[in-house]
């Protein structure tokens, strides 16, 4: 065994549950036999299929934090009648928050629609008062997705007004919610039943999970068909598919063979097998929960406790488990731009019961006070990059990000870098060691050493030169014009280094896309030579 530990500033993050009266009691939580995680979260306020009679239903509560009381002043048992959202005619299967709008949620039903809903003002008012009567909302619009159930239901990365919904005719169809009438783009190729779909970070490509124990990549703008196919889980039970942030991978669950549980790590360029562990032999399905800062948590159907694992070189290292001993139904992680970073929280997920609403927070034990900007990578922002009609039309823009630190909001291709510490400055005049060059493929032509106005960094004149030169003094720099510093220059220097090495890896990306495409024509074109050699 090997006396060294591998360094991870994640080694020791413990899960820590809310106390009893900062979740919420008295949960009806929907008695569907559908695979759904029966909750999902905005910053503001969670969804939970409820269990209602007369049709279909869920319910739109404060969001619960583990380290104080919710919001609203509601009791932490929940009164027997609540306000619901019930226009579906079948029960709820799903319900995704918007992550352009806190406030905007859309459900997925066995009636074959999705509806979306917008929370009103005061909606919380009165619940403690005794006079209080509830009263349902209602939808502000409708999409008839297909005559079977919709499966599930999933927001748009990037591009607002995006919707994505997976349905028993076994497509997914995305919609523009500006013209709700009409699919924008419907994917085929399914043998079976969708168990899950997820976006990449730029929502550009789009991976699935299927009963038929296939799993897919599809560019929804280049083709209908699958531009990647592949064996996934040796098991029908069901599979889950998570994208790795901005990585070009995916993480599945699922069930192998033997009925034992997996988690597999697979590379979108040509969906090979990078990783598969084996988990354990439980029946309950694995739903898989990245995070950005490269940690996967596993939580199992059935199970009681929480894996997480810290992804990297391609590799999964197991940091701890969080157990408990009530198992739980179904869960859901936090938008990490609504985390308590005074309480070093990395991530918060909300477990669901059989009657119950749990906050769990993961936290990295540290003293300090000050932000730690270590464990807190930039978050997606709310703001949109895209509107539908861009995103339709072929562009593809990356995620904005907000710091959690300041609350700025930039693109993730701008990302700022962090400006070193100053360094003393020495008066004598010591040779710096040569920057090494970015690599370019077509070099600039040589510049000629003449004085210019343009925006790059100013010359330096070095000391002697300032003292040896009488003729010229006038028109050096006086005690009232700047001299940049050796930090400075060395600042503007990185500055530069990070922003080729932005373009750099927006070149691979786009190189990456059109692998995809060029493979989806392939696909095209073999199918069409064999329906020709057929006729």
């Amino acid at each position: 065994m090997s006396r060294f530990v591998r360094a991870s500033k994640y080694r020791h993050v413990f899960g820590q549950a809310g106390k009893r009266e900062y979740g919420y009691d008295n949960v009806k939580v929907s008695n569907s036999a559908w695979d759904t995680n029966l909750i999902s979260a905005s910053t503001r306020y969670i969804s939970i299929n409820w269990s209602a009679s007369g049709g279909g239903a869920f319910a739109i509560l404060p969001l619960p934090s583990p380290f104080g009381q919710a919001l609203h002043d509601l009791p932490s048992k929940l009164p027997d009648i609540i306000p619901l959202a019930r226009t579906h005619t079948a029960p709820v299967l799903d319900t995704a928050w918007s992550l352009a709008n806190d406030t905007l949620v859309a459900s997925a039903s066995e009636d074959g629609t999705c509806l979306l809903w917008k929370v009103p003002d005061g909606l919380f008012d009165g619940w403690n008062l005794d006079e209080w009567e509830p009263r349902d909302l209602e939808p502000v619009a409708r999409v008839d997705v297909s005559p079977r159930k919709v499966g599930q239901v999933l927001w748009h990365p990037t591009a607002t007004n995006v919707l994505a919904t997976a349905s028993g005719d076994h497509c997914v169809k995305l919609w523009d919610l500006a013209d709700p009438a009409r699919p924008r783009a419907t994917l085929t190729g399914h043998g079976d039943m969708i168990q899950s779909l997820t976006f990449n970070a730029t929502g550009s490509i789009i991976a699935t999970t299927c009963r038929d124990r296939k799993l897919r990549l599809f560019d929804a703008r280049a083709s209908a068909e699958p531009m990647r196919v592949t064996d996934g889980h040796g098991g029908i039970k069901g599979a889950r598919v998570v994208w790795m942030g901005d990585m070009d991978r995916i993480a599945t669950t699922g069930f192998s063979k033997m009925s034992d549980r997996q988690v597999g790590i697979w590379e979108t360029g040509g969906l090979g097998s990078v990783k598969t562990l084996t988990l354990d032999q439980s029946a309950g399905v694995v739903m898989p929960f990245w995070s950005d800062n490269g940690i996967l948590f596993l939580a199992g159907k059935g199970d009681g406790n929480i894996r997480y694992y810290e992804y990297e070189s391609d590799t999964l290292y197991a940091l701890a488990e969080h157990k408990t001993g009530e198992p739980q139904r179904g869960m859901c992680f936090l938008p990490r731009r609504a985390l308590d970073v005074s309480e070093c929280e990395i991530a918060r997920a909300f477990k669901v019961t059989n009657n119950s609403v749990e906050p769990i927070a993961f936290i990295v034990p540290r003293r300090s006070d000050s932000f730690q900007s270590d464990i807190y990578p930039p978050a997606p922002s709310s703001e949109p990059s895209l509107t539908a009609a861009e995103f339709f039309a072929g562009k593809t823009a990356p995620v904005n990000l907000v710091s959690l630190e300041n609350g700025a909001v930039f693109a993730s291709d701008n990302v700022p870098s962090h400006v070193p510490p100053p360094v003393a400055i020495v008066r004598t005049l010591v040779p710096m060691a040569p920057v090494p060059e970015p690599v370019i493929t077509n070099p600039p032509p040589p510049v000629t050493p003449t004085v210019t106005k343009s925006a790059s960094l100013p010359p330096i004149i070095p000391p002697q030169v300032v003292s040896s030169s009488p003729i010229q003094s006038e028109s050096l720099p006086t005690d009232s014009q700047h001299v940049p510093s050796a930090d400075e220059i060395n600042t503007a220097l990185q500055q530069e280094v990070n922003r080729l090495n932005d373009e750099l890896r927006e070149a691979r990306q786009k190189i990456r896309n059109l692998e995809l495409q060029v493979e989806g024509l392939r696909v095209n074109a073999r199918k069409v030579a064999q329906a020709l050699m057929e006729a």
